[in-house]
């Protein structure tokens, strides 16, 4: 390893290296306190924006029973109640804008569960505040509100967290790890895949409008998207979202909430922004990929197009230009597959496919996927409780309640290789599962007989087991202390959700998108570009 390589990698996530420790010590700095920084022994004052569901789970998370949750904000006081029963002395309202007003000096950090609509909006003015916030993930919706946190984040130096757990995973860690030691050589193509999305897409009308329930307050939910009626669905949909497979969503789940936002494309990101920025982060981080270095996007199939969802089945090519002294990659994502998209030439499945208890084992088991050295369970945990906003993701490749669809994730057993992303190097295969969660070499046999290297990035302090939820919550608690700034800070989530999502924009066309950084647009298609910024509702405008 060259020491240009070292400086560069150092560059990127230099505080993420084995044994870094900020200057000063930990909160010790008083330019940090002055910014709203607390030392380690102090106890934050915590407030979420959404209650229930997803970001219920990241505060009860952050809060681990140690520090001070003192507001909640939720649109749906229904959904929101998971919240406000644990949490009964903190003060609650429907629109978080009030809450900053009332409380903002009270307030020191804040968790956002929103739709992925609003992640940006509400971050933002909480960051201006200079309020530390954990932010799910997608970080955004659009790839110019991505952007627009990562200047944020440069600007108000709050601590900064994209709820993509995978990142705090040990796996994660030990992926980068191979490829950077030359085990697999140079790597100019990665496969990735997912099953089904937990939600139906591809609808071909919007059912008539239904009164909307006392405890929601609809115009709130929809913030800064285009006004519209709100409706839970007529028969013809339910009908629809039962013959795709979706089991009791037409009695769970409406029209628009509390999860099948994600797959309309004015509220969500579909399955790029809700497991794509799982699956891919590995990738995003050993490749040390970026929009700066990305060429072009292209969508090379889809199927069931709709003119307000994503379509029902997607295939998106990311081409990527030379980065440092790695060569260029091409990274391809294919959703709504069953089994495997990809299986190295020559190899079989079972080949391809860890051998039982033999190999390392990298970090505690993924919760529903594959650990480093051992396959996991097929199936998973059902889904829980959906927020009223940022509702929690199913395990990948599980309907709501927990019935499995076919192993999308390419999951261990008899499903698939056990993994749901593939590294091609000249020298060999590297594989990765779940969120992060599990790492291996292809063939089975190989990682049998491997021995890890040397760490030298830092692992997560404070580890759980599963997809490391927890630990990656308080790495943000961590920072918001003055600790090393959390793994998945903007610096870092904003470049990636970037181009990430615009894969999302490439469903909408056909050809190859050549992308132009430095303007934020594609320079052969002036139409697609309207996709890379939202088009805000009058009184919901953002600037920096």
């Amino acid at each position: 390893m060259s020491d240009n390589r070292f400086s560069r990698r150092y560059f990127f996530y230099g505080t993420l290296l084995a044994g870094a420790v900020p200057r000063g010590g930990f909160g010790s700095s008083q330019s940090l306190k002055a910014l709203g920084y607390k030392s380690p022994n102090e106890k934050l004052n915590l407030a979420a924006i959404g209650a229930g569901g997803q970001p219920f789970m990241d505060l009860r998370a952050a809060e681990a029973d140690v520090e001070n949750v003192v507001a909640l904000a939720d649109v749906d006081w229904e959904r929101g109640s998971q919240g406000f029963e644990r949490r009964p002395n903190a003060t609650k309202y429907k629109d978080y804008r009030q809450m900053l007003d009332k409380q903002g000096k009270e307030i020191d950090a804040v968790v956002i569960g929103t739709p992925d609509h609003m992640h940006a909006t509400a971050a933002l003015a909480c960051m201006q505040l200079g309020k530390h916030v954990y932010v799910e993930k997608p970080l955004t919706r659009t790839p110019w509100e991505a952007r627009l946190l990562t200047l944020a984040g440069e600007k108000y130096k709050v601590a900064t967290q994209m709820g993509n757990q995978g990142y705090s995973h040990d796996a994660t860690r030990v992926a980068c790890e191979i490829f950077w030691s030359g085990e697999i050589g140079e790597v100019r193509e990665v496969h990735a895949w997912h099953g089904n999305p937990g939600w139906p897409q591809g609808m071909q009308k919007i059912p008539g409008a239904t009164a909307v329930p006392d405890t929601l307050d609809w115009d709130l939910w929809l913030g800064g998207a285009a006004a519209r009626p709100y409706t839970v669905g007529d028969d013809d949909y339910r009908a629809y979202a039962a013959a795709g497979g979706r089991g009791g969503m037409d009695s769970q789940f409406g029209f628009y909430m509390p999860f099948n936002w994600r797959g309309f494309c004015d509220f969500g990101s579909g399955l790029f922004g809700d497991w794509g920025v799982h699956i891919l982060g590995p990738a995003n981080w050993a490749l040390e990929l970026s929009p700066e270095s990305l060429i072009s996007v292209e969508c090379v199939k889809r199927e069931g197009t709709s003119p307000f969802t994503y379509p029902l089945k997607n295939a998106v090519k990311y081409e990527f230009g030379a980065r440092g002294n790695l060569p260029p990659v091409t990274v391809y994502w294919t959703d709504s597959v069953q089994g495997d998209a990809y299986l190295p030439p020559g190899m079989t499945m079972e080949d391809a496919r860890k051998i039982q208890g033999q190999g390392p084992q990298v970090g505690p088991m993924g919760r529903g996927g594959m650990g480093g050295g051992r396959a996991g369970a097929a199936g998973g945990a059902g889904a829980r409780a959906g927020a009223t906003g940022g509702g929690a993701e199913p395990p990948a490749g599980a309907a709501p309640g927990g019935r499995g669809r076919g192993g999308g994730r390419g999951q261990g057993g008899p499903q698939g290789t056990g993994y749901n992303c593939i590294f091609v190097g000249s020298k060999g295969y590297m594989g990765t599962s779940g969120r992060g969660e599990g790492v291996g070499l292809l063939p089975g046999s190989r990682w049998a007989d491997y021995k890890l290297p040397n760490a030298y990035l830092q692992r997560s302090p404070g580890a759980t087991t599963g997809d490391n939820h927890g630990a990656h919550c308080r790495d943000w608690v961590r920072a918001c202390k003055g600790g090393t700034p959390a793994c998945s800070n903007f610096s870092i989530a904003g470049p990636y959700t970037e181009w990430l999502v615009l894969g999302a924009v490439a469903t909408h066309y056909d050809g190859k998108l050549m992308w132009d950084n430095a303007k934020m647009e594609f320079t052969n298609n002036k139409d697609a570009t309207r996709w890379i910024k939202p088009a805000f509702r009058k009184g919901w405008e953002v600037k920096l």
